[in-house]
């Protein structure tokens, strides 16, 4: 008698299409999804982070709008000596160490030094520029309010100093692999049905599951790839051990931004960059004079330093005062000057139109990666990019989840990861060749070098177990009887 199996109440399962990748995708699929899985809560808290500190300068002209901004802006500003008067009697301690004259709504921002404070950290008096009225003193670093220090460790180091940093040095060596990976992933899915809308846009039409999921967070990746391979780079500019290493060949490419010399008849000052100029501050010292700071100034100006500037004082009479200009948005202005004051003469200067190539980019990335170089728009760009990764990771979890067995018998929590193994379906050309450009760039950037070191020998050991502990459940055949 034929039975008939009764109809099963279950709902049909999604069909996935399985994963018949091989060699270098397959091994690009293993890495992509490892590095999403592990490296991700980094970039999560980079891009939270980056967020908060997008719009700092609109909120900290709120929170600071006493010390930041003239209330009454008029048409005359008095001299630059008498503002210096009045903010040493507001800080009568300490030495004068630089000053940003104000101009329109801004203030003038005058930086003392102070004996409990690091060589990083000042006391900035602010005065109205227009009445010589000291109006506010904050302990700044670099210039910047305590607001935007605060949001500016946040987004560097989580306020855990050097050890915080290597959070920010890890997002970002990894950043740009996750980035390129996914967009190769992407293009290879789209094979014989690729067109520009197919890559660009998420597939609407596909079932709620893993393959929307999958669309939405490629499709999105794709949109930001070029934003985020700028963040990536500009943030590794600065990083505690990349960065280092960033130095050193920009250095031998003879592409380090240039500096003024400030010794009057003496040989130029050896180069300097940094995050937020890097250079350190001379402290006021014997037989300098700031009643004199105007007439460099005016020198200064006579010489085609325009626009918004930051005056350092010099260490001794012998020293030239050096007037640089700091714009930040598009076009940059970073031309610099070194004037004798007692004779009123030019000793160097450097312009930013004859920075090398390589400093001009790192400059242009440092201010686009702050959120300066195009102003408001800038920031939005930021903001958009921050929301958007924050999105593409929140659907990479999901896919993750979403890919999980549901069936009683292997029910799992999350999604199996790719086959191991797939290194040894590469050509041998492929591993000659990649095997020293990885470690090349392992060694450049050793927050990325690393971890996959650290993830192959993990792999490797926990493929060892499983082999051995599959070995064992295999079942040994009795032995034949005798007859």
């Amino acid at each position: 008698m034929t039975t008939t199996a009764a109809p099963s109440s279950a709902p049909p399962v999604e069909q996935r299409r399985p994963r018949t990748t091989g060699g270098f995708s397959a091994l690009l699929l293993r890495l992509h999804f490892y590095a999403g899985i592990l490296v991700a809560p980094f970039l999560l808290v980079a891009a939270l982070t980056g967020l908060a500190y997008v719009f700092a300068p609109q909120v900290e002209r709120i929170i600071y709008a006493d010390e930041l901004v003239v209330a009454n802006p008029g048409d005359q500003t008095v001299p630059v000596a008498q503002q210096i008067a009045a903010a040493r009697a507001t800080h009568p301690q300490g030495a004068l160490l630089s000053l940003r004259p104000g101009e329109g709504e801004a203030t003038t921002q005058i930086d003392f030094s102070s004996p409990e404070l690091d060589e990083e950290h000042q006391h900035t008096v602010y005065v109205d520029p227009y009445t010589g009225t000291a109006t506010g003193q904050l302990t700044t670093w670099f210039a910047t309010t305590p607001f935007t220090t605060w949001l500016d460790d946040l987004h560097r180091n989580l306020h855990l100093g050097d050890t915080g940093r290597h959070y920010s040095e890890l997002a970002a060596s990894w950043l740009w692999v996750i980035t390129l990976g996914g967009l190769i992933l992407w293009w290879q899915r789209q094979r014989g049905k690729r067109t520009a809308r197919r890559m660009l846009t998420p597939d609407l039409s596909a079932k709620k599951g893993v393959r929307r999921t999958r669309g939405w967070h490629a499709a999105t990746g794709v949109w930001l790839t070029i934003g985020l391979l700028v963040l990536s780079a500009t943030g590794l500019t600065w990083s505690r051990y990349a960065g280092e290493n960033f130095g050193l060949a920009v250095d031998a490419l003879k592409g380090s931004r240039p500096s003024v010399s400030t010794t009057i008849g003496g040989p130029a000052e050896p180069a300097t960059g940094g995050h937020h100029g890097g250079a350190t501050t001379p402290a006021e010292g014997d037989g300098v004079d700031p009643a004199v700071v105007d007439s460099v100034l005016k020198v200064a100006r006579d010489n085609g330093i325009s626009g918004p500037v930051a005056i350092t004082v010099p260490e001794d009479a012998a020293t030239a005062w050096t007037v640089q200009q700091n714009r930040a948005q598009w076009p940059v202005a970073r031309d610099n000057i070194a004037v004798d004051a007692a004779t009123g003469t030019v000793v160097d200067q450097v312009k930013f139109a004859d920075w090398p190539v390589m400093a001009k980019l790192t400059q242009w990335g440092i201010y686009a990666h702050m959120g300066s170089l195009f102003g408001l728009t800038n920031q939005i760009l930021l903001a958009a990019l921050a929301i958007g990764l924050i999105c593409v990771i929140v659907w990479g979890y999901r896919m993750w989840w979403q890919r999980r067995p549901t069936r009683a018998d292997r029910r799992a929590l999350v999604g199996a990861p790719p086959a191991r193994g797939a290194w040894q379906g590469l050509p041998a050309w492929g591993i000659a060749v990649g095997v020293p450009v990885v470690f090349a760039v392992g060694w450049a950037l050793p927050l990325f070098g690393i971890p996959l070191a650290a993830f192959l020998l993990f792999d490797a050991v926990i493929g060892a177990i499983r082999s051995r502990r599959k070995d064992e459940a295999v079942p040994v055949s009795p032995a034949p009887a005798g007859g």
